[in-house]
Parts: structure tokens; sequence; C-alpha cells
């Protein structure tokens, strides 16, 4: 309980700081035209409907994650909970 604690913390920690330092060196501009609407073409860029995304986006992780977060368990003990913690918090938020 006491490293899943950590964990949450850690996250949060890093959702807070990594992502105003982010934030500020990237300066993303929320008023720019998104590629599916510039270069529209109805086969790779194409706008989607919300649902559609967010099921996307909801598949992608709750797919995956219970599956590799095993594996990597099994496979490389507690080095690939430190993975997962850190991997989410300067990879994929980062992404995301």
């Amino acid at each position: 309980m006491i490293t899943f604690s950590v964990a949450l913390v850690c996250l949060l920690l890093g959702y807070l700081f990594y992502g105003a330092l982010v934030e500020r060196i990237f300066k993303p501009d929320d008023g720019a035209e998104m590629p599916c609407y510039t270069h529209q073409d109805g086969v790779d860029y194409m706008p989607l409907p919300l649902w559609r995304v967010l099921l996307i986006q909801f598949l992608n992780i709750a797919g995956t994650g219970p599956i590799f977060g095993a594996i990597m368990g099994i496979l490389y003990g507690p080095a690939a909970y430190l993975w997962i913690v850190l991997g989410c918090i300067f990879a994929g938020a980062v992404h995301d």
C-alpha cells in the first residue's frame, strides 16, 4: 500500500510540475488548426466524432494496460513498477 501511495503522489507531482514545464517549453497553441481539417483527404486525415475518439483512447488504455503491466511485472519484477510510473510521467503524459 505504501508503494501504491508513493506512485500516486509521484504521478500527481509529475502532472503538476513536469506538465507545467513541458507546457512552458513547447507553448501549445490552442487556436491552431488541426491537420484533420487542413489536410483532410477522407482516409488518413479526417475529423472523428468525439465519442469515437474517446472510445479509441479508452480501448488503448484499458485494453493493453492490465496485460502489459502483468507481463512486465512477471518478466522484470519491481523495476517494471518504476518503469510504468516514470514512463507515465515522462513519456505518456507528454505524448497525450
